[in-house]
């Protein structure tokens, strides 16, 4: 069973310290290094996956994020995979090795998918391995890494967010659906969108700057995306999620005429919007 792994307080304060330091020396993208590169991943993977057997991606799966990022608190992460051997994909994870919440997103998609393209925002708190772990429907497991630099600065974990609690709370649930391309609807057989979400995934770890107290955990839990009666994807969340996450992704067209997202976050709070998608999708 998939389950997300939240350290201890006192680990949170050593990882934001651990931020203000240089980064570490990069590590090798190949598979042999990725499965043993240091003590946290080996530590990790029995957590998340149990004894599960991890096999090298090689070309079914394609991983990319800048190598030093402009901006840590939301760092641009695509993944592309596709199988085509019969199999499709039942779900993806996403690993950053030295977060205090490693297990970043875990995806599971709809039925009848040979291909994902997936882009999303995450929080990198320091140098680390960033991993995607994607499932197929025999249960084999695959996975791919690559290493991403510490830019400097202000450690993702503790950075304040933006703007002021009021417009944050009036905000807060909103979403916008926008496709990629308006033209010839009908004809594209597997659209493209992106998901906009306000809601700033509040890490626990931030101080509010007038009170200087930590503003509470508040973060994205779930998001359930489907289109008519069929699920798009369903991802459970963490605090790795940037705030106000971005999430692109692809979707094959079954006839139905608009998307429903429901979101939840910590709190128990929901939210829910449909969008139309035209009569062709």
């Amino acid at each position: 069973m998939l389950t997300n792994t939240f350290r201890p307080a006192t680990v949170w304060f050593g990882l934001c310290l651990l931020g203000l330091v240089l980064a570490f020396a990069p590590l090798s993208s190949d598979m042999a290094r990725a499965e043993s590169d240091g003590s946290t991943w080996a530590d990790l993977k029995p957590d998340v996956f149990g004894d599960r057997k991890i096999l090298p991606a090689g070309n079914l799966v394609e991983l990319n994020a800048p190598t030093r990022p402009d901006d840590q608190r939301a760092v641009p992460v695509v993944l592309k995979a596709h199988l085509a051997d019969g199999r499709t994909i039942k779900s993806v994870t996403f690993v950053v090795d030295e977060n205090p919440s490693p297990v970043a997103a875990v995806f599971k998609l709809g039925p009848d998918r040979t291909q994902l393209n997936m882009a999303l925002n995450l929080r990198f708190n320091t140098g680390t391995a960033l991993r995607a772990i994607v499932e197929a429907s025999d249960g084999a497991l695959y996975m791919t890494s690559r290493h991403v630099k510490f830019a400097g600065g202000q450690a993702a974990c503790s950075a304040p967010p933006t703007g002021n609690p009021e417009d944050i709370a009036a905000n807060m649930g909103k979403m916008s659906f926008v496709p990629e391309t308006q033209t010839a609807a009908a004809t594209v057989l597997r659209p493209k969108a992106q998901l906009k979400i306000s809601h700033p995934n509040h890490t626990g770890m931030a101080l509010d700057q007038q009170t200087l107290l930590y503003i509470p955990l508040r973060m994205i839990s779930n998001l359930e995306v489907k289109q008519g009666d069929e699920r798009v994807f369903e991802m459970t969340g963490s605090i790795t999620l940037s705030e106000n996450p971005e999430i692109d992704f692809d979707y094959r067209t079954n006839g139905a005429q608009e998307l429903r997202v429901v979101l939840a976050d910590s709190d128990g709070t929901s939210w829910e919007q449909a969008f139309p998608i035209g009569s062709g999708s």
